[in-house]
């Protein structure tokens, strides 16, 4: 099976494949959110650009689920946007995300290494 090939571009309407960044700048592959409300739709057009030049994930593939064999096709967008999710109960990401909204007003460096500790 050849990996998909990435639209040129991004589509607010399908849903995201989330990462956040490690204490060594590698970006890391967290979870994907549920398919979006209208509102959130029409922000996330204006907030989603195509990634320029070489992206952390190119040439990785995705399935469309756990012990899927089914790739996704992913349009790769510039990781710098941010978003607030809402995740399981548990705090874990077992299951995709609720988007509640892009966060213009952070960059990806505002946000806590994945795996460090935070308080609040």
């Amino acid at each position: 099976m050849s990996p998909p090939r990435p639209s040129s571009e991004p589509s607010p309407t399908r849903p995201l494949l989330l990462g956040r960044y490690d204490g060594t700048g590698r970006l890391r592959y967290t979870g994907r959110t549920v398919p979006h409300a209208r509102t959130a739709t029409a922000a996330l057009a204006e907030a989603l650009a195509p990634a320029v030049g070489e992206h952390p994930w190119t040439g990785r593939t995705f399935t469309a689920g756990w012990g899927s064999r089914d790739l996704l096709d992913v349009t790769l967008v510039d990781p710098q946007l941010v978003v607030d999710v809402a995740r399981d109960g548990a705090g874990r990401w077992r299951h995709p995300v609720r988007l509640h909204r892009p966060r213009p007003d952070l960059t990806a460096s505002d946000v806590p290494p994945l795996g460090a500790r935070t308080t609040g």
